[in-house]
């Protein structure tokens, strides 16, 4: 019997390895933002991240925005 654990143990440990890295696939496809959501927060302003941080993204992203220039070569840590 102890034999025959100590050939099953290594067996059940690479499918469990193998069943988390496709869980790990699937989170990491959820948890990346869409292009739309990153170019949103890449152009935002403090105030816009604020408001979608309190209503969520539709909602922010239905208010309407202030056109400003966008300053190149300034990213949005720089611009605050």
């Amino acid at each position: 019997m102890q034999g025959l654990a100590v050939v099953l143990f290594p067996i059940a440990l690479m499918l469990f390895a193998l069943v988390m890295e496709r869980v790990e696939n699937r989170l990491r496809k959820l948890l990346e933002p869409d292009p739309e959501v990153q170019q949103y927060l890449d152009r935002a302003t403090n105030a816009e991240v604020s408001d979608l941080t309190k209503l969520g993204l539709p909602a922010a992203a239905a208010r309407p925005r202030r056109t400003r220039p966008a300053a190149k070569g300034m990213d949005v840590a720089q611009a605050s």
